[in-house]
């Protein structure tokens, strides 16, 4: 006999210790082990100088020495802490202008015209094409830094909101309007709903270009930030230094797309189900 809907068991999603070692999920850390196994063979073996490829336990050492000293006399969570700063004020501002703005362009095709454009003509150009001329306006502190974060993720939340308003079925708008939804609940409990995994989507890929901008930016003109360390470590041919700034941003970058898929995961539990 088929259970009753109301006593049909709900299912949930998996934990994320089931995820990663299911098939998937083994198959996943074997190509990492395989990566760090042929990076440890290659170091040991000297395939490659130490002076290009450390070994693993050269930089865990050189970790630890940072994470206990600092570099050149600063906390690394002081590092940490910059470039995090940075991002985090830059994706405020952004997601809270090229998110409405764009919103109200998908649904005013008058508007669209005239911003659209503006989007399209800087979205295609090297950040740092124009961090140039942002660091002559701004200066080398935060201020020219934040601004060249803020358009590098402005672009791809500008573009989600507009295409996400765009793909709202026009039927849930007029079944909405039907049964006497006015304008400010179809927008609540419809467009914005509806809206939602593409500006989740683009929030991940704008987090994606400020990343790889702020490394950039800070390389190019900073005395802070984990970028900077890179590039000072390198300029004294410290690539063990270089290994643990690269593992750091991955990290921090892995780590920020994780919690953005989780959030996606875990409130936005109708997305694949219409």
């Amino acid at each position: 006999m088929v259970a009753p809907a109301s006593q049909t068991p709900i299912t949930t999603a998996p934990s994320l210790w089931r995820r990663w070692f299911s098939g998937d999920g083994w198959i996943s850390l074997a190509s990492v082990a395989t990566v760090l196994g042929l990076w440890w063979v290659a170091s040991h073996a000297g395939w490659v100088s130490s002076l290009f490829l450390p070994t693993p336990e050269a930089v865990i050492r050189a970790f630890v020495d940072i994470v206990v000293n600092g570099y050149k006399g600063v906390p690394l969570l002081f590092h940490i802490w910059d470039s995090l700063y940075r991002l985090g004020i830059a994706l405020v501002l952004a997601v809270a202008i090229a998110v409405p703005l764009g919103m109200a362009c998908g649904a005013s095709d008058k508007l669209r015209a005239v911003v659209e454009p503006l989007i399209e003509f800087y979205r295609p150009l090297p950040p740092l094409a124009y961090y140039t001329l942002l660091v002559i306006w701004l200066g080398i502190e935060n201020a020219s830094k934040i601004a060249l974060l803020f358009l590098a993720a402005f672009a791809p939340l500008f573009i989600a909101a507009v295409a996400g308003v765009q793909r709202v079925p026009r039927d849930r708008i007029l079944g909405s309007q039907s049964l006497g939804a006015n304008r400010w609940q179809i927008f609540r409990y419809v467009i914005f709903p509806s809206v939602l995994p593409d500006l989740f989507t683009g929030l991940r890929t704008a987090i994606g270009f400020a990343y790889t901008t702020l490394v950039a930016a800070e390389m190019v003109a900073a005395v802070s930030g984990i970028g900077w360390m890179v590039l000072d470590a390198s300029k004294f041919l410290r690539s063990d230094v270089i290994f643990v700034g690269i593992f750091i941003m991955g990290g921090i970058a892995v780590a920020l797309d994780w919690l953005l898929r989780w959030v996606m995961r875990s409130h936005l539990t109708w997305v694949g189900r219409e």
